[in-house]
């Protein structure tokens, strides 16, 4: 059996307007083709619906059996098209969204709930991880986007790199606050609140401290730049974080914030990048936000403290 759209609308609102002439008006088609549809439709399902008597039809209880059968058909094809039309402009659908902690705490956030003001038929995952399983997820096709340290070269994988300077975390009040950028002998012996030993920044500023032959002094060892500032601001400590984690405090903290940042010489870099499975293609969702994410990721290189954030090939 093959039924069409066509044949059911016409069937359906033959029912409602009891008769060819009016179907054929509301639907803007001749009472020959309404006639012809019908009878189309009869032929289909094997057994007349009607009976016609003196240019008159009269629904047999058939007909009105598959009326019901008929409308909630259209009513579902009638959601379908809404629901694709939805999906087309973008505003149904589901975002799967895993970033590592430096991007969880505020950026990612705000970005995320930008693109969704008047998308109310979109639901998002938003999963902080580390990113080793940020990488993983994105290879194993369980999320859409990933942004997090970039992972090593793998075809299951898209990525586009990004490379944020470091900088050097104080307190506003810091008799080192004063100057334009820091050095390992400026913080020689100082208290330093860092990553753990595997992690690149800390191998980054152990070597740049060694080449300047000043002394390290790791009082703190953390798994994310995070908890840092908190030392920091309690005096504790200094700290070289990635810029991701020193806008995100500028921004929630504003002016009232007590912490200053300032770039850190030699450059320490930490390597990030936008993820997206290899292996399929992106839905249109996910890809509009893909643009949209990589825009705003340019524009938190443009603002950096130290003016040199920059995007890799």
């Amino acid at each position: 059996m093959n039924l069409t759209f066509r044949q059911l609308q016409t069937f359906v609102e033959v029912m409602r307007a009891g008769s060819i002439s009016e179907a054929g008006r509301s639907l803007g088609r001749t009472q020959p083709a309404v006639s012809a549809m019908l009878a189309g439709l009869e032929r289909e399902i094997g057994f007349p619906l009607f009976e016609r008597e003196r240019r008159r039809l009269i629904p047999k209880p058939e007909a009105h059996y598959f009326m019901e059968e008929a409308e909630i058909v259209l009513s579902r094809l009638s959601q379908s098209a809404r629901t694709l039309q939805e999906i087309g402009n973008l505003e149904k659908g589901k975002l799967r969204i895993a970033c590592n902690p430096a991007a969880s705490s505020f950026f990612m956030p705000r970005v995320l709930s930008t693109f969704l003001k008047g998308k109310p038929g979109v639901n998002a995952s938003l999963m902080m991880r580390s990113s080793p399983v940020v990488a993983e997820w994105v290879a194993s096709q369980q999320y859409d986007i990933g942004f997090a340290e970039t992972p090593e070269t793998r075809r299951t994988i898209q990525i586009k790199n990004f490379r944020f300077p470091c900088v050097c975390a104080m307190l506003a009040n810091d008799p080192l606050a004063i100057k334009s950028e820091i050095t390992p002998k400026d913080l020689d012996n100082k208290p330093l609140a860092m990553l753990f030993d595997e992690h690149t920044t800390q191998q980054q500023t152990s070597k740049a401290f060694s080449d300047a032959g000043a002394q390290i002094n790791p009082r703190f060892e953390l798994r994310t730049f995070l908890p840092a500032l908190h030392l920091v601001s309690e005096g504790l400590c200094y700290t070289i974080c990635d810029s991701i984690t020193a806008n995100s405090y500028q921004i929630r903290s504003g002016v009232v914030g007590s912490i200053v940042f300032k770039p850190f010489v030699p450059d320490i870099y930490l390597d990030m990048s936008l993820m997206t499975p290899a292996n399929r293609p992106l839905s249109k969702l996910t890809e509009e936000f893909a643009n949209i994410l990589r825009t705003e990721i340019n524009e938190l290189c443009s603002i950096s403290a130290a003016g040199h954030f920059q995007e890799l090939d």
